[in-house]
């Protein structure tokens, strides 16, 4: 499909250019020739930038403790850009306690089993089916959809 959105950079004072957003598909197209938005922002400005674009959608997994930095260290006048910052913090954190809660947890085995699923062509031959399979010893459950 392409690339949907462009790349975030800044240029920094040496000419070069910093990716602010975008990591992922830059480093996995390497070789392609990708859209990118080169904004006139300074490091802090790039870092707000960095917690509020798009961070539900985005999906990508940022690395926990920088992202738990850049949550605490971003400053804002914007209160609703504040409540965006509490919230992804809060969220943040309740997955790294569901996470650890999921860790501790023992795997699960579950045991082999073995079914048919027959489809009937009414009750009768449901009800039919099910007592015959009862009356050769299996253990059966009706289940109608």
């Amino acid at each position: 499909m392409g690339y949907a959105d462009a790349l975030l950079a800044r240029e920094l004072p040496d000419g070069s250019l910093m990716l602010i957003d975008g990591h992922l598909r830059a480093e996995t197209t390497p070789e392609s020739i990708v859209p990118v938005l080169v904004l006139d922002v300074d490091e802090r400005e790039a870092d707000k930038i960095l917690v509020t674009h798009d961070p539900l959608a985005a999906m990508a997994k940022p690395a926990g403790d920088e992202l738990q930095a850049l949550l605490t260290s971003v400053e804002t006048e914007n209160e609703a850009v504040r409540t965006l910052l509490k919230t992804l913090d809060q969220e943040y954190r309740e997955a790294q306690q569901f996470e650890a809660q999921r860790a501790d947890r023992p795997e699960v085995s579950v045991p082999e089993s073995y079914q048919v699923v027959v489809e009937c062509r009414d009750v009768e031959d449901q009800q039919a089916v099910y007592e015959r399979m009862r009356g050769e010893g299996y253990r059966c459950r009706v289940l109608t959809l």
